[in-house]
């Protein structure tokens, strides 16, 4: 049993990326139910505050991941560990490497019209053997859903990335999870433009130095207001600490 914590009601696993990808590697394995991972970032935390259906996702997923440095901060502050981050990208390109190495089928379903196929291409060079099965861009409405569930099980998908963004990509895997034949799903945000080239990652010495989120906010500023629930994040869990 993985242990596991709360912060701010969403509870959070408690692991490192090896053991992680460890457990991903055991869902991959099991085929008798579509197993969820999340990845909980302030942002997330934030937003199933006011979000009672992403909250219910994230009780919901069978492992939660701490992404982002404020989750891993509020665990070390509240429980005295020493835990690191499991980033979402990185546990992702983890999980893609084992896929390509043990022949599991991967889905792309996510961004704008040709990010999913680009992104594609550029994992099947950076992982030799990895087959992705199917792509599937973002943009669809609510009476194309079960077609695209259709989609993914006729592409035989072991393995599903949905990138539609938080909330919607929790939400629609919380709907869909029961109807698919994948064995493993994540929602991974935007780890597909980053995989296509259309995001860059921030650089390794601003991702040790917890300084990502400044990097994306220096290349987006319009996320500006969403990076308003780093503060409030802060505040919240310092409140709840006494």
């Amino acid at each position: 049993m993985i242990p596991k914590k709360e912060i701010l009601g969403v509870g959070i696993h408690t692991l490192h990326m090896d053991e992680a990808v460890d457990t991903a590697a055991d869902f991959l394995l099991k085929s008798d139910k579509c197993r969820v991972i999340a990845t909980a970032n302030p942002e997330m935390i934030m937003m199933a505050q006011d979000d009672p259906s992403l909250a219910h996702a994230l009780r919901e997923a069978d492992l939660v991941v701490p992404d982002g440095v404020g989750a891993v901060w509020a665990l070390n502050r509240q429980y005295g560990l020493q835990q690191t981050r499991v980033a979402g990208f990185d546990l992702t390109q983890n999980i893609l490497a084992l896929s390509a190495k043990k022949g599991y089928r991967v889905f792309f379903f996510g961004g704008a019209p040709g990010v999913a196929m680009t992104a594609k291409e550029n994992a099947e060079a950076k992982y030799p053997g990895l087959a992705v099965c199917g792509v599937r861009d973002g943009f669809f409405a609510e009476s194309e859903e079960e077609d695209i569930v259709r989609m993914i099980n006729d592409a035989k998908a072991d393995f599903v990335l949905v990138a539609l963004g938080v909330p919607k990509q929790e939400n629609w895997i919380t709907r869909h999870k029961d109807k698919l034949n994948a064995s493993l799903i994540i929602g991974v945000g935007g780890t597909l433009d980053v995989m296509a080239g259309v995001v860059q990652r921030a650089p390794k010495w601003m991702q040790e130095a917890k300084l990502e989120w400044l990097f994306r906010l220096l290349c987006q500023p319009k996320r500006f207001l969403r990076m308003l629930a780093l503060p409030r994040f802060v505040l919240a869990v310092l409140c709840a600490k006494k």
